[in-house]
């Protein structure tokens, strides 16, 4: 029988053998009592299983309130297992079975999901993202190094003309990648359909120039139908590249978007701090970025070393990892991770070193657009931070004939 797994910490002063079967029977066949048809040979075909607990410490304290249990407060890890046929191949139906009525049962004061594992029907179900790491590179034009890229800044505030005005500055100095600010949507102050026509004006004349297009990310977030209309016009427009935010659209809006775009799709977290943020509560990257790559995400944040929120960086690279490893073994989807937040051109030596891999999007706001010289000394100021980077050659001494990465150093030493 093909079955699910999850893995989860939990925290509990109950034992953890007796918590642990209470999440099983919580989100399969059981209930807080016995129930008439909850036969043996019921339980055998459809229940939740513990496949694996291993105590790993104990707790001062409960971590979070409202928990029962009168023992001492420990932590384990957990693995439980579903049969795919409670549910079917379904990513709506998996995250209420993976992460339903858990987090509130009072037999836990701390439970995380870690990761998930799933069967090959679901890689049959679903197409995951369409263009992944070589499909955006190929729309790109960018080979053997990361894609530099930046967000329109101010977030808000621009209009179309001047949002298209920033993205001429920004294509003339040949960056790779521009999105919208996840704020700037379809504002009466900046109206979708007006700023990507001033855009990919801009967008288009400067590749016919260069012979290169930048690859803007249009933030399309919206309903259904929105969304759709929204892809569709910059489809028509010549654009390469679209964003939503995850966490807004709900996964129902995600694999709608995924089955329906042409174009790649820059899945953005924001929100991601509210499942994340507290150590004993809600989900980790690993598990919960899978379901957004299998819905049809090819790009997804991660954060950024030395970031400006409370993410430290071995959880950053963690994340990038994750984006990178295969899914399955005969479809593996990997997917490009954003580094964001923060980041400048000191920011580069320690993501190579740290992550190994050129597969990224190095998207920096203030460290492109507040360089001293203006945005274009920015774009170049980066290139050259991770050219140095991958030569293993250290920054100060590149620098030594690029004034644009010196201006930058001297700039962004904080």
């Amino acid at each position: 029988m093909e079955r699910i797994e999850a893995d989860y910490l939990i925290e509990t002063a109950y034992d953890p053998r007796a918590a642990a079967e209470a999440m099983a029977g919580e989100q399969s066949s059981g209930t807080f009592v016995a129930v008439p048809g909850e036969t043996p040979a019921l339980k055998e075909r459809s229940a939740a299983r513990v496949e694996r607990l291993e105590v790993v410490g104990d707790a001062p304290a409960p971590s979070l309130p409202g928990a029962g249990g009168t023992g001492p407060v420990v932590r384990a890890r957990v693995t439980l297992s579903w049969p795919l046929a409670n549910l079917g191949p379904s990513l709506p139906n998996l995250m209420a079975t993976v992460a339903g009525n858990l987090f509130e049962l009072k037999q836990f004061s701390g439970l995380k999901l870690l990761d998930i594992r799933l069967p090959a029907a679901f890689a049959a179900a679903y197409d995951g993202p369409r263009f992944g790491i070589a499909g955006t590179r190929r729309l790109a034009g960018v080979e053997g190094r990361p894609l530099i890229g930046t967000i329109v800044k101010p977030s808000v505030g621009l209009g179309p003309q001047e949002t298209a005005d920033l993205v001429r500055t920004l294509a003339e100095a040949e960056i790779d990648f521009i999105k919208d600010d996840e704020l700037q949507a379809d504002g009466p102050a900046c109206p979708f359909e007006d700023r990507a026509r001033a855009v990919m004006r801009v967008v288009n004349d400067v590749a016919e120039r260069k012979g290169r297009k930048v690859m803007f990310a249009f933030n399309l977030t919206g309903d259904l139908d929105e969304m759709r209309r929204r892809h569709d016009l910059v489809q028509a427009l010549g654009g390469t590249c679209v964003m939503a935010s995850v966490n807004s659209v709900g996964l129902a809006g995600m694999i709608a978007l995924g089955r329906h775009s042409a174009l790649p799709i820059h899945a953005h977290r924001n929100g991601w701090g509210y499942l994340s943020r507290h150590p004993l509560l809600g989900f980790s990257f690993t598990a919960w970025h899978k379901v957004w790559r299998l819905a049809g995400a090819d790009h997804i944040h991660v954060n950024g070393l030395a970031n400006k929120f409370s993410e430290d960086d071995d959880s950053v690279i963690a994340s990038a990892r994750a984006c990178l490893n295969p899914l399955f073994p005969d479809k593996p989807c990997p997917i490009m991770p954003v580094f964001s937040s923060g980041q400048t051109v000191r920011q580069a030596p320690g993501t190579w070193q740290a992550l190994g891999s050129t597969d990224l999007i190095f998207a920096a706001g203030g460290g492109i657009m507040a360089h001293p010289a203006g945005p274009a000394a920015g774009v170049a100021a980066l290139r050259e931070a991770w050219e140095a980077a991958v030569e293993g050659v250290p920054l100060a001494d590149h620098a030594g004939t690029r004034p644009a990465l010196a201006r930058a150093l001297e700039a962004y030493k904080g």
